[in-house]
């Protein structure tokens, strides 16, 4: 426990101090902010899409924007492109090692090869964490902004709300960070690690469900999938999905069916990830 615990605390020493992280980060951050306010509070302020002048739809896009809002702005995004980003966050921070040359001498150096990937993996759950923290700050900051420039009351998300969407937006990111930790680890570079990643999350998965409209047993199969549990866990806080709405967001499974899914994911891809640096050859 002692040896994790250091491991970690070092790794993360080394995630902090490089500027790649910071780099996906960031583009996380301005994404949320970009298809989470800008565009949506544009589109109501400017009038310039037709249907903004609706004052339905108006009214729709001010409250998407006010920090009410923010648990299912801070989700919405989670498993597409935040998934992706996490996805290649993971990867890096796996492969890198391989590429330096700094696995092959921490493992040879005295410390248990699990001890030290735990560690590794416990420094990205919290990078993870942070990051999540991070956004529903910065989401609160911005829609309380908002409502305040637009002169109405400012109504915080309940408790429950916010930890609920605080807790979805954790769970579904450290998941595609930890398949993409797994992906790194199994390819020991991170071109094709975040490659294979890319193509799986953006690309076969919704070929999968494309093609499981004519095969039942691919659309069995698509239920169990990663962007399905993702998908489906975002859109049981009620985030809309579909051509309208976040990409990525579904209503596949239920609640309780995608949690279930996306926690067994978070236990089996750590547990997969030792079992591989365990039996393999560091040469």
């Amino acid at each position: 426990m002692t040896t994790m615990v250091a491991s970690a605390r070092a790794d993360l020493l080394r995630v902090r101090k490089w500027p790649a992280v910071w780099v996906v980060g960031a583009a996380w951050l301005l994404l949320m902010v970009l298809f989470g306010y800008v565009f949506n509070y544009m589109a109501y302020a400017t009038g310039s899409v037709s249907f903004a002048t609706d004052d339905a739809v108006g009214g729709v896009l001010l409250s998407s924007v006010l920090p009410a809002s923010v648990p299912a702005t801070i989700t919405s995004g989670t498993p597409m492109f935040g998934g992706a980003l996490m996805m290649v966050l993971g990867a890096m921070v796996a492969s890198s090692g391989y590429g330096w040359g700094s696995w092959k001498t921490i493992f040879t150096q005295g410390p248990s090869r699990t001890s030290v990937t735990l560690g590794s993996l416990l420094s990205l759950t919290a990078v993870v964490a942070v990051t999540v923290l991070a956004t529903a700050a910065l989401a609160l900051g911005i829609s309380t902004s908002l409502a305040l420039v637009e002169g109405v009351d400012v109504v915080l998300p309940s408790a429950l709300d916010l930890g609920q969407g605080v807790g979805i937006a954790f769970l579904v990111l450290l998941m595609w960070a930890l398949f993409g930790y797994l992906l790194g680890t199994l390819a020991r570079s991170p071109a094709l690690a975040v490659g294979l990643g890319l193509v799986w999350a953006l690309v076969v998965e919704n070929l999968l469900r494309g093609v499981g409209g004519l095969l039942g047993w691919v659309e069995s199969f698509t239920l169990i999938l990663p962007g399905t549990a993702a998908g489906s866990l975002v859109g049981s806080l009620g985030v809309e999905g579909g051509s309208e709405g976040a990409p990525g967001v579904l209503d596949t499974l239920s609640g309780t069916q995608s949690l279930v899914t996306v926690l067994a994911y978070a236990v089996a891809l750590p547990l997969i990830t030792v079992l591989v640096v365990r039996r393999r050859d560091l040469s």
